[in-house]
């Protein structure tokens, strides 16, 4: 008996002309078409001038589960069934993963067309680096859910990619400054490859006053990664010298303290005061001498 095989297809984010050669056989060809939204496939295979060949019907969230056992044995008697979502890879914050790991299981072949993902095209033209990168799906819709996710980046090292509402963005980005810092670099992108398509660099300070009057259409945020805490003993070591020095020109140790930690918010006057005391100690320096 002929084995089938599951193909999931990557679907242009907004232009019909980034669709593969790939994508466009197998819509002609596969005996099912199973999409997020039978509408936009059909709409999708219009404007590439085909005509899609098999059976189609609905795969979105809340119905994927109750298709995986049908599709599976179409698959399992040598059906060929394409997944595509609305736009993108199928399976990365859309419909597909079920069907995806039942047919793993099963031992039965799943192949991948690839093309457009809002994921790689943002991280690519938000200006950040790119070598190493996470991707964090939806933010959490929730206020407070949304600033406990958040404050998880706070050390996070690599780039990250999420995708938020337009409706909820201004609000995400008011809470990821109060998380992370206005400092921080990120990128806006909306309506990626589509007419208005745009793209908003800047702090997170910039971004979230540029969004305060209301954003629309398709949204994907990039987040630089976090700057490398310095290590605060490391730092202290360094610091001490800095107020020897200081105290050599005539500066009491106190002000001397004051004077250096200012300069470095992770650091307090009095942990480098005692940094200093420590650091005598171990050079064997009397004590009474430091407030002379």
């Amino acid at each position: 008996m002929t084995i089938g095989r599951l193909l999931l297809g990557a679907t242009p984010l907004g232009q019909p002309s980034d669709a593969s050669p790939r994508l466009i056989e197998a819509l002609a060809d596969a005996d099912v078409v199973a999409a997020e939204d039978t509408r936009r496939v059909r709409n999708l295979a219009k404007a590439l001038d085909v005509q899609i060949g098999g059976r189609v019907l609905s795969l979105f969230d809340r119905i994927e589960a109750t298709r995986v056992a049908a599709l599976l044995e179409a698959i399992g008697a040598g059906a060929t069934v394409l997944v595509v979502s609305d736009a993108g890879m199928p399976v990365i914050s859309d419909p597909g993963y079920r069907l995806v790991t039942a047919c793993v299981a099963a031992g039965l072949p799943v192949q991948c067309l690839p093309g457009p993902s809002a994921v790689t095209t943002a991280l690519v033209v938000s200006g950040l680096p790119a070598e190493k990168f996470c991707f964090e799906g939806f933010a959490p819709r929730r206020g407070s859910a949304r600033r406990t996710w958040l404050a998880t980046l706070a050390d996070e090292r690599r780039t990250c990619v999420f995708f938020e509402s337009p409706r909820r963005l201004a609000a995400c980005l008011r809470d990821a400054v109060e998380q992370l810092g206005g400092a921080r670099q990120a990128a806006v992108c909306r309506e990626l490859t589509k007419v208005h398509e745009e793209v908003v660099r800047g702090s997170l300070d910039e971004l979230a006053a540029w969004s305060a009057g209301g954003v629309l259409g398709e949204i994907t945020v990039v987040l630089a990664g976090a700057t490398p805490r310095t290590d605060v003993s490391t730092l202290l070591t360094e610091l001490v010298a800095e107020v020897e020095n200081l105290i050599a020109g005539g500066i009491r140790i106190k002000d001397a303290c004051s004077h250096v930690a200012a300069g470095y918010p992770e650091v307090r006057s009095r942990q480098l005061y005692d940094a200093v005391l420590a650091s005598r100690r171990d050079a064997q320096q009397p004590e009474h001498d430091l407030d002379a």
